[in-house]
């Protein structure tokens, strides 16, 4: 679906490379993440692959053509959600959408549905002046999928939602990602890219610190033990090495005869795979 070969990238009257030789490729129905702090180049990375930045150095090709051989029709293809919601605010969400629906030649019979997916549909009526920011990045995402495209690029999509409303979108983003839907997010939030994502770019002042699955990150970073506690008042803590966990004696003859009340593997957490890898904590 994309292809990223050696790409940098400066900004006009900056003499230092923002984005730094980036290589990397993306699969149909991927759900990919691009993950880093502020300031580290996740967002001018989607900017260029959505053609909103031109001036760059290296190759990328979408769905097999190069980025700079696409014309409008490149717009059909792909949905964006900002990180900071920009909608007309003096319209309500359904009239926001009947303009943006118009862009793409798609009837809006779907609108109502899809603002009832998000939890919108109650305030469709309304000036989006009166929306919450949660509320605005809700149907920012709305938008992103409006006329179906074959791809999403979602900056931050769970920004400003509260938990409850931050796992509508993230199911919703799951549920596209398993009818086909390739999805590149940039985020700084390693817990959602944790649960979401195929695989993660570790983007670090421009630079790919490392490419993998989130599982094989935090076991090639973590410790390869398991954390056992025994149940009771006088519940005590033990650690197992998981190499031969299944001979083990020791092992094996507690879970036999002790109350367990708590066990589990010491994989690293995405975010301190990224502090082992860079020396620096997200922000």
């Amino acid at each position: 679906m994309l292809n990223v070969d050696h790409v940098s990238y400066a900004y006009p009257g900056n003499a230092e490379d923002t984005l730094k030789d980036l290589s990397f490729g993306m699969e149909s129905g991927e759900i990919f993440g691009f993950l880093g702090p502020s300031g580290s180049g996740k967002s001018t990375t989607q900017k260029l692959l959505y053609k909103l930045l031109p001036g760059y150095h290296g190759k990328v090709e979408l769905m097999g053509k190069s980025l700079q051989d696409w014309d409008r029709s490149f717009y059909r293809q792909i949905g964006v959600s900002f990180e900071l919601p920009n909608h007309y605010l003096k319209l309500t969400a359904e009239e926001n959408l009947r303009f943006f629906a118009a862009f793409y030649d798609v009837p809006p019979t779907r609108i109502p549905e899809l603002l009832d997916l998000v939890g919108l549909l109650p305030d469709a009526k309304k000036p989006v002046s009166d929306f919450s920011k949660g509320m605005k990045m809700r149907l920012n995402f709305v938008r992103a999928i409006l006329h179906d495209p074959a791809m999403l690029f979602l900056d931050e999509p769970t920004s400003g939602l509260d938990p409850i409303n931050a796992n509508k979108i993230k199911a919703l983003i799951r549920d596209l990602g398993a009818r086909g839907k390739s999805i590149f997010i940039t985020t700084h939030n390693m817990f959602d890219a944790d649960q979401l994502c195929d695989r993660v770019v570790l983007l670090h002042e421009g630079k790919i610190m490392a490419l993998d699955t989130p599982a094989n990150l935090k076991m090639a970073y973590g410790s390869r033990v398991l954390n056992l506690t025994t149940a009771g008042e006088k519940g005590q803590a033990y650690q197992f090495p998981l190499e031969g966990l299944g001979s083990n004696e020791a092992f094996l003859s507690m879970i036999r005869e002790q109350e367990i009340s708590m066990m589990h593997s010491q994989e690293a957490s995405l975010e301190e795979v990224f502090i082992r890898i860079t020396g620096k904590e997200l922000l």
